[in-house]
């Protein structure tokens, strides 16, 4: 991240982030933007939100995304799936971006219950 970020921003976190590069899975949720389908690498999570890094110019403050994290395989049982919404990109050097997301709500099914994650 630039230096200085931290300052910029007031920290409104809930939960500790831990480091980890791990693969995500992103995707519209909305029909109003264009589709794609984006499988960028975290900087850092937490409970309620990830960081990550991503060549993808199309993300925007406010956008809502299903985010699959972890993510290995179309179809792995291990997938998480969530309703997640754009709080912040940074561009960052060589032509990438840097994408928090808020986790809002799991879209997988538990025993017929979907589980909040954060407030919407």
């Amino acid at each position: 991240m630039p230096e200085g970020a931290e300052k910029q921003y007031p920290e409104k976190r809930r939960s500790r982030r831990a480091k980890m590069a791990r693969t995500l899975r992103v995707r519209p949720s909305e029909p109003k933007d264009e589709h794609f389908e984006d499988l960028p690498v975290s900087i850092n999570a937490s409970r309620e939100g990830i960081l990550f890094k991503t060549r993808q110019a199309t993300y925007y403050p406010g956008m809502r995304v299903f985010v699959t994290f972890p993510y290995s395989a179309p179809h792995d049982p291990m997938n998480c799936e969530y309703v997640a919404q754009v709080v912040r990109v940074d561009k960052l050097p060589n032509g990438r971006f840097g994408v928090a997301v808020n986790l809002l709500m799991t879209v997988n099914y538990s025993a017929g219950q979907q589980k909040s994650v954060g407030l919407i």
